[in-house]
């Protein structure tokens, strides 16, 4: 007994040493007086083919991300992960309420979603204008752009209004089986919103997201669909 125990206090303190700087780690990306305005890497998962960055925006205190994964499946089933906008609860980070509201045209859409916020602080929805560039013989990738629309319709209690979750997609086949979805935006989460909290949820959110998007594109409903694309991704 005596000897499984000098053992163990190693791998104890290998643990708990790597704990506290995974812990020193967090706590410095959240730092608001960490101002570098370069791109550096907050998340590398090598096993999941996904990279988060983050950047400070001169003169703001919330962050900007970007995220890049790739996903062995073929570009055109991740653009149907993407068009669902109905099935966006299923793998969004933290989303309780999604609902399409304006089919504006083939390469348009106008949506609704609730956030659920942190605990301490009241849950955001948000409107979000998506408008898709498609991929064509002379660009061959898809950009999806989304952008806010605070006051497309009027606010409702006991939600606080999102002011931006915008942010640009672009999706490019690396192969004809593997796809790169590449992200980059920013969020205001509107009301009074501590900015370490937002810079958290910031770099969480789009992990999340592209480990959501990694289960959708193996559903048989997107990689097995015979029917059209909601929307044109390709031209």
């Amino acid at each position: 007994m005596k000897i499984i125990k000098q053992l163990c206090i190693p791998f104890f303190i290998l643990s708990v040493a790597t704990t506290v700087s995974a812990a020193d780690k967090d706590f410095e990306d959240l730092r608001s007086d960490n101002v570098s305005s370069d791109w550096r890497l907050s998340k590398n998962d090598k096993r999941h083919d996904i990279k988060v960055f983050i950047k400070n925006e001169e003169g703001k205190s919330i962050r900007s991300f970007r995220v890049e994964a790739a996903f062995d499946a073929p570009i055109e089933t991740v653009a149907r992960v993407q068009g669902d906008v109905e099935n966006y609860i299923k793998w969004y980070f933290e989303v309780l309420e999604v609902k399409l509201l304006r089919k504006v045209s083939d390469r348009e859409y106008i949506f609704y979603m609730v956030h659920d916020a942190p605990v301490g602080m009241p849950d955001r929805d948000v409107v979000l204008k998506a408008t898709i560039e498609p991929m064509t013989s002379h660009k061959p990738f898809i950009v999806v752009k989304m952008n806010a629309l605070p006051d497309f319709i009027p606010a409702k209690a006991p939600y606080v209004r999102m002011q931006a979750e915008n942010y640009v997609i672009k999706i490019s086949p690396i192969s004809k089986e593997r796809t790169l979805l590449e992200a980059e935006g920013y969020i205001d989460p509107g009301g009074v919103a501590p900015s370490w909290a937002v810079n958290f949820v910031q770099g969480k959110g789009p992990y999340t997201n592209m480990m959501g998007m990694r289960r959708m594109v193996e559903l048989p409903q997107y990689r097995n669909a015979k029917t059209p694309l909601p929307y044109t991704f390709f031209e």
